[in-house]
């Protein structure tokens, strides 16, 4: 098995960045969901409530982030610590972020149809995985919970094999593809190797909505969670996915070997 696609996603819910290496840091993939969208009053927004932001590309720069959407850019600067500091919801969790600023909230507003903001989080901020997941405190970004997502490419393939219509891997945003595995195998896997980095596979990914949402015209498909929870569902959940955490920072890179340690 092996390594066979890296994907980050600068800004929660909108588009995702594929790249050939990316170095983990203490939140997660480096620039993976530093920055997120936030109501007025604090609370995030994702694809859920929002389709319309899978629509907004992102990319990367020296000193912050690139967000286009049809014609429109605006290249944003990381805050420094002279930025304000606003207290932001992501579900149970409050913490601290620095405010993008006017000229990005106007911007994001404007094409979302709504008021409000951008935020970054600050390596000062510390946002700790659940502790019934993670026994070693590990700390994650605004991804929802896990700082690493990983999908076989083995079982979006056998789901695409139920489906009226193929799907591409970006409905289900994952970090991490593995190729050369049985469809489902990573269900069973509790410790990997991907390269020289060691992870835990904590539990499996709950799929809400956004898997349905079309990522290029934020429309929805009606066929593929109801597909899903046909062979997927369990507890009342559908589940699609593997959450990793880890404790050694390190660097991965697309071809690297994966190995099931237990």
């Amino acid at each position: 098995m092996h390594l066979s696609e890296i994907n980050i996603y600068p800004v929660k819910s909108c588009a995702g960045i594929s790249l050939p290496a990316v170095e983990l840091d203490r939140f997660g993939p480096a620039g993976d969901r530093r920055w997120m969208i936030v109501s007025e009053g604090g609370g995030f927004l994702s694809q859920r409530e929002t389709p319309a932001m899978a629509l907004i590309q992102v990319g990367q720069s020296t000193s912050g982030i690139r967000l286009v959407k049809d014609d429109s850019i605006i290249e944003i600067e990381e805050p420094g610590t002279s930025a304000p500091m606003r207290r932001v919801t992501i579900w149970e969790d409050r913490v601290p972020a620095r405010d993008g600023g006017d000229e990005a909230a106007a911007w994001v507003s404007h094409h979302l149809g709504l008021s409000c903001r951008l935020v970054f989080m600050p390596e000062e901020t510390v946002r700790r995985v659940d502790g019934a997941w993670a026994r070693a405190g590990e700390t994650v970004g605004f991804a929802d919970g896990f700082p690493v997502l990983l999908i076989s490419q083995a079982s979006l393939d056998n789901l695409n094999a139920r489906l009226p219509e193929p799907v591409p891997m970006n409905r289900f945003r994952p970090n991490l593809v593995v190729t050369g595995s049985d469809p489902f195998a990573e269900d069973g896997w509790r410790r990997i190797r991907i390269g020289a980095m060691d992870f835990a596979v904590a539990k499996p990914c709950a799929r809400c909505v956004i898997p349905s949402i079309v990522q290029e015209t934020a429309t929805r498909d009606p066929h593929i969670n109801r597909t899903l929870a046909g062979f997927r569902r369990r507890e009342g959940q559908v589940f699609f996915g593997q959450n990793l955490l880890y404790q050694e920072m390190g660097t991965l890179a697309v071809g690297d070997t994966v190995e099931v340690l237990a």
